[in-house]
């Protein structure tokens, strides 16, 4: 059982003001790199940088990917093919290649921009969401897993709240395919080791210990599961309150291999604690499947009874609204310093519990 941030009410900063983009269907929509501007840098991994951008023409804003030389062009045009491939709501738009300037061979991707930023930016600015709105955020991932899944036969292989990106509505879509898998189901699908360490099912480590039960698709609702405590708690389980890796990987694997998956903490609905138990069985054959996630009662039973497409911006407006009617300041950095303080709190809290854990020889 682990210990839960407190939530604190999002403050209004974390909606921008409306933009006025006008996204085309035609997917050639830029000629070349020398009709957009930088606006900034939304993100960096090792093998991208990912800039918003606006077109000098058109004034329509993008998310634009640039890869660099660590990228290799199988990988790039896998995930250009990849993307081209889909067409669903609950997945960020693909608007097209731009030809380089520089000539290198890399062409650019151009994304539907997601105005609100990831999943991960939320929680970390903002405070652990409540149950109330992961409903939504579940309901969307899993729409889009589904689609994924069944229809395209794709695995993501990373999927976390940094990959969860949230727009002006906050409506969350999957995000970033660099490393997605579009399996052959007659081929052999143990080779499936790849993603992030503290997000990776059990299977992805030890692919031969579930031979007769291995479902590659299974990882992705692991994943999700661990993602959703994230968010929840406001710290990834297998990692410290505090977001830092422990001091090797070897740990981090062990406990997900032979440790009991983790659970949330009492305060938590039955049926949220029964959802994630579902989704972080160890043997991926027993996983549930996305479309069987969609029927749980974590998501059947919310008491609003919203549509299955309803945004979770209407629950935030809301309390937005109650609080004040201050408009969103792009400059304005929200600082909680007690936020800080409860996460200082809770790291203490849970290395007292290890330390008591160790005298006692449960450790």
């Amino acid at each position: 059982m682990f210990l839960r941030i407190k939530p604190i009410q999002l403050p209004c900063q974390i909606l921008p003001t409306a933009i006025t983009t006008n996204y085309s269907t035609n997917k050639a929509a830029v000629a070349s790199l020398s009709q957009l501007e930088k606006l900034e840098t939304l993100g960096r991994g090792s093998k991208a940088i990912v800039y918003k951008v606006v077109d000098n023409i058109t004034r329509d804003v993008y998310a634009l990917k640039m890869y660099n030389n660590s990228a290799t062009c199988d990988e790039v045009l896998r995930e250009i093919n990849i993307l081209e491939s889909i067409d669903c709501p609950y997945i960020t738009r693909f608007r097209g290649t731009v030809l380089s300037d520089s000539g290198d061979g890399f062409m650019p991707v151009l994304m539907e921009y997601m105005e609100a930023g990831s999943l991960q930016n939320l929680v970390k600015i903002n405070g652990a969401l409540s149950e109330k709105m992961i409903v939504e955020v579940a309901r969307r991932t899993l729409m889009g897993l589904d689609y994924l899944h069944n229809t395209k036969h794709i695995v993501h292989c990373d999927i976390k709240p940094a990959n969860l990106l949230v727009d002006h509505n906050m409506e969350v879509k999957i995000a970033d395919f660099g490393i997605s898998k579009l399996i052959d189901l007659t081929s052999d699908q143990r080779q499936i080791f790849s993603g992030t360490t503290a997000y990776l099912a059990p299977e992805r480590f030890d692919s031969c210990a579930f031979d007769d039960h291995l479902d590659v698709f299974a990882g992705d609702i692991w994943s999700l599961g661990l993602t959703l405590m994230e968010i929840y708690l406001g710290y990834n389980p297998y990692l410290p309150p505090d977001g830092k890796p422990k001091t090797n990987d070897f740990d981090l694997i062990y406990d997900v291999c032979y440790e009991d998956s983790p659970t949330l903490p009492e305060e938590a609905s039955p049926d949220f604690q029964d959802f994630i138990r579902c989704c972080l069985e160890k043997n991926p054959s027993k996983r549930w499947k996305a479309l069987q996630l969609l029927s749980h009662p974590f998501l059947v039973n919310k008491p609003d009874n919203q549509d299955a497409n309803t945004p979770i911006a209407q629950d935030i407006h809301t309390e937005f609204e109650e609080q004040s009617g201050s408009q969103y300041n792009s400059d304005a950095a929200p600082v909680d310093v007690k936020q800080g303080r409860k996460r200082k709190a809770n790291i203490e809290i849970q290395e007292s519990s290890k330390r008591l854990k160790r005298q006692d020889g449960q450790v």
